[in-house]
């Protein structure tokens, strides 16, 4: 399937990218579903007061389309479509809005953060206004909200100019237009959330939606632990349950949960019918034991954090139906939810429709959203477009589907380069601090706008001493503990190499006899110089035993220096820097 097959049309758009019943977008959900089948109609009339959200999650900052596998969309084996850019978005969202004034537009969090350099050269500034140009009217916080601190994000949502930074152009930044919600995240000590907890929006006709925003519980995980260090993430139902009671007080019926918690990456995602089985048995992760016992009142869960869609139902405490949805990340889909309100303003349960229509990058651009993107264009072009070096063909990093991919080789290769002088041997990267893949153009030119699109955290690179049994703890936590049930197989370097069993469990998948720096079996009391980034020093993703880690050095380069320099060093126009060869990790029992 090609880009060009795309019908301008939205009906004909969502029939051929969505593989599923060619119906209309008011009628378009999953088949089998246990709330409706393709043969419903959506909300009207005789069905109480209609209403339509408009679902967004993980944007990530990406005003335009990402490039590469990270910006494809799967569908129905159809071997996917790029997709993504706001201005094609604000298209289809304005063309998807037939629920007049009863349509509402929300985000499940990380709207900012991990951002493009078009957006993160102004502190994503630029996001924030295209949002509320999109008619953004509420978030929650995802954990990438709190990549800058919790200081950096109430000043997001407050207003005013970058401490270090100052003023972005255009004038003095004035803030959110829309209430970002945070009611499980506290400062240490206190009971008061740091943001709203949820916001209550009220219909022309005078019924009253409330939103509860949250983030996992699990986000500290996530997040640089030096940004967070007097920020408590609380609870998620207990939480849930307070404040959803505080608004049945108040006398809202209807009730919407915006939470930054999405299902495992081995779900349903992208994959067909969630509900095939009975209602949400394909639906994975701790998003599914939360939707399920957020208490009644809550009538719709919207989801983010795992950056794949799906329409789900689950079965909530008193045995009735609630949707759980989630959009694909990047602004490369969004979720239409439709449901009916009744006299009393609750949701009629058998009324809420959901599916997620993809954006295709072919969509005619909406002229006020492109203009507004490309005002921030010109202002960054003066850093994005500067040459950094040169590559000979695709280096897939973020949407590889590989576990070692060639990003990651480059990335790590380069990272032991910049800190040779701490005597580093060893060095290894988080999948996720990849953030998109170094894409071959027609002139294997890099910018710096691309590379700064691969590692826009700019982390500092720390080098420490390991012991050998360390070293193996480290390869072990990348397959038990934290990351037992999902393995997290961190890049790294070419003196590095080991094999992992995966027909084993836990920790036993490490076959620690195969662990070899510079072809030498590591020995359990010989030490090892190894670099990580600060996010993973400080034991990020659940990969303690680098906190253990003694003899620190660095804080002077990072992790995009460390790229770019190695490009200047290892590439030129007329010798392009080549992909890594695999084979540094060798699976077996697969």
């Amino acid at each position: 399937m090609t880009d060009t097959s795309i019908s301008v049309s939205l009906f004909k758009r969502t029939a051929i990218t969505c593989a599923a019943a060619a119906v209309g977008l008011t009628l378009c959900v999953p088949a089998g579903s246990a709330t409706a089948s393709a043969g419903d109609s959506a909300p009207g009339r005789a069905d109480g007061v209609p209403v339509q959200l408009l679902a967004l999650n993980d944007l990530h900052g990406n005003l335009d389309p990402v490039d590469g596998p990270a910006g494809r969309v799967e569908r129905g084996g159809g071997g996917g479509l790029q997709a993504g850019g706001l201005p094609q978005l604000a298209t289809l969202m304005k063309e998807a809005r037939s629920a007049g004034p009863n349509s509402l537009t929300v985000g499940a969090g990380d709207m900012i953060g991990g951002s493009p350099l078009l957006s993160a050269l102004f502190h994503d500034e630029p996001t924030i206004h295209a949002l509320e140009q999109l008619g953004l009217d509420a978030s929650s916080v995802g954990n990438h909200e709190f990549d800058e601190g919790p200081d950096e994000l109430r000043r997001i949502a407050d207003g005013g100019c970058h401490p270090e930074d100052g003023c972005a152009p255009g004038g003095d930044y004035d803030g959110t237009d829309f209430p970002y919600l945070a009611a499980n995240v506290t400062r240490e000590g206190s009971s008061s959330p740091l943001l709203r907890p949820y916001t209550v929006k009220t219909l022309p006709g005078g019924q009253r939606i409330g939103f509860i925003g949250l983030v996992t519980k699990e986000a500290p995980g996530s997040i640089n632990a030096s940004q967070i260090r007097d920020v408590e993430f609380h609870d998620e139902l207990a939480v849930i349950k307070r404040y959803s009671s505080e608004l049945k007080q108040r006398g809202v019926e209807a009730q919407v949960l915006l939470i930054h918690e999405g299902e495992a990456a081995n779900g349903v995602a992208g994959k067909g019918d969630c509900d095939a089985d009975g209602p949400g048995s394909r639906l994975r992760g701790r998003i599914k034991e939360i939707a399920e016992g957020t208490p009644s009142a809550v009538d719709v869960v919207v989801t983010g954090h795992s950056h794949d869609s799906f329409e789900c139902t689950v079965t909530d405490p008193a045995g009735e139906p609630r949707m759980v949805t989630q959009a694909d990340s990047f602004g490369r889909s969004f979720t239409d939810l439709r449901f009916g309100l009744d006299g009393t303003g609750d949701v009629i349960r058998k009324s809420v429709r959901a599916r997620n229509h993809v954006v295709p990058v072919d969509t005619p651009k909406q002229p006020a959203m492109t203009k507004l993107v490309e005002t921030w264009r010109k202002r960054s072009e003066a850093a994005a477009d500067r040459t950094v070096g040169y590559i000979s063909a695709d280096l897939p990093g973020r949407g590889s589907t590989e576990r070692e991919t060639p990003l990651g080789s480059l990335l790590t290769d380069a990272q032991v380069e910049a800190t040779r002088g701490y005597k580093a041997e060893v060095a290894f990267l988080n999948p996720g601090g990849m953030r998109a893949d170094l894409v071959h153009k027609g002139d294997g030119k890099v910018t710096y706008a691309d590379a700064y699109r691969t590692q826009p955290f700019d982390n500092p690179l720390w080098t420490m001493t390991l012991t050998g049994e360390q070293l193996i703890d480290v390869l072990k936590e990348q397959v038990s503990g934290e990351n037992a049930g999902a393995p997290r197989f961190l890049q790294l370097s070419s003196a590095l190499s080991y094999s992992v069993d995966m027909s084993r469990a836990g920790a036993d998948r490490l076959l620690a006899g195969t662990v070899r720096v510079d072809g030498r079996q590591v020995q359990p009391t010989d030490t090892y110089r190894v670099t990580v980034n600060d996010f993973l020093a400080n034991g990020g993703n659940g990969f303690s035993t680098f906190t253990k880690g003694t003899d620190r050095e660095g804080g002077d380069v990072t992790d995009l220096e460390a790229m770019i320099g190695y490009l200047k060093d290892n590439s030129a126009a007329d010798a392009p820097l080549a992909p890594p060869t695999s084979g540094r990790i060798t699976f077996l029992g697969e």
